[in-house]
């Protein structure tokens, strides 16, 4: 028997969020509490802010512990479940997989040979053949998304439009090869393109290059841009900003932030707004 979806916001039961690093997580909880829904968040071991965690309902959880998982959400009559917040790629070595891990374990080594979208689309689908339901936090939180428009700072110039532009043609070319989600382009050269590290540990590379001299363009010219991959599944991973992409957008001496709107997840966006603006760093959502 197929059930019907309930919606997103209304749902069914408690919401089960799974919460990584950041205060993404606390945006949607508390979204989902204001819609009237009870809320358990699984904590993820060396993830989580603990002393934000403890106003909560809680469990904590290590990676790979999907059995405890499935247990206590559905002691709790979870069915919708939410990924949020800040996490490492797991390496394999370093799960801890209890027993309900290990029963699923031959679907889930195969998702780790390719790129986040091909591991995490892989987990959703495991997720619900186990009878959950994946929701994006999105789904919960729409005022989490960047909204088109520039939200700190100046206009773009007519370069940084034309290296905004060039930024999402690439990572559209990008797609397929699910590498990243972010770049930088400055006076239309392409100075560095997101990896496993991260867009942070981009931008300091960018900020190093800049220090040997590697980089010609003086500080203050160039725009991260961050877009979510072709084809990503939005219920998961999709690309975030917050105050520290400000601080390290600085740290490199970039001019700007662009990010596409409707699918880019902003954290903490009234202090964003405020430390870009104290840094001279304009902020803006762009249409795909």
């Amino acid at each position: 028997m197929t059930l019907s979806p309930p919606s997103a916001a209304g749902g069914e039961g408690p919401l089960a969020i799974v919460c990584g690093g950041g205060s993404l997580p606390f945006a949607v909880a508390d979204a989902a509490v204001r819609q009237g829904r009870n809320v358990l968040v699984f904590a993820l071991t060396d993830w989580a802010d603990p002393q934000r965690i403890a106003a909560y309902n809680h469990h904590w959880v290590r990676m790979g512990q999907y059995g405890r998982f499935k247990r206590l959400a559905q002691a709790e009559g979870c069915r919708d479940v939410v990924f949020i917040g800040a996490v490492g790629r797991p390496s394999l070595w370093l799960l801890w997989p209890d027993l309900g891990a290990v029963r699923i374990l031959p679907r889930v080594l195969p998702l780790f040979k390719g790129g986040d979208n091909h591991l995490l689309s892989g987990l959703g689908r495991v997720f619900e053949s186990e009878g959950f339901r994946l929701v994006g936090a999105h789904e919960i939180a729409p005022e989490i998304l960047m909204p088109l428009g520039k939200v700190a700072g100046r206009d773009p110039t007519g370069t940084e439009q034309a290296d905004i532009a060039r930024g999402v043609e690439l990572l559209r070319a990008n797609a397929p090869f699910d590498i990243g989600q972010a770049v930088v382009v400055a006076d239309n050269h392409v100075l560095a393109v997101e990896g496993p590290e991260g867009t942070d540990q981009m931008l300091a590379r960018v900020a190093e290059l800049r220090r040997s001299g590697r980089i010609r363009t003086p500080n203050g010219v160039g725009v991260l841009v961050k877009a979510a991959k072709v084809g990503q599944d939005q219920r998961l991973d999709l690309p975030s900003i917050g105050p520290r992409t400000v601080e390290s957008a600085k740290r490199a001496g970039l001019a700007g932030i662009a990010v596409l709107a409707g699918s880019t997840v902003v954290a903490e966006p009234e202090r964003l707004a405020v430390d870009a603006a104290s840094a001279g760093i304009f902020v803006i959502g762009v249409s795909p």
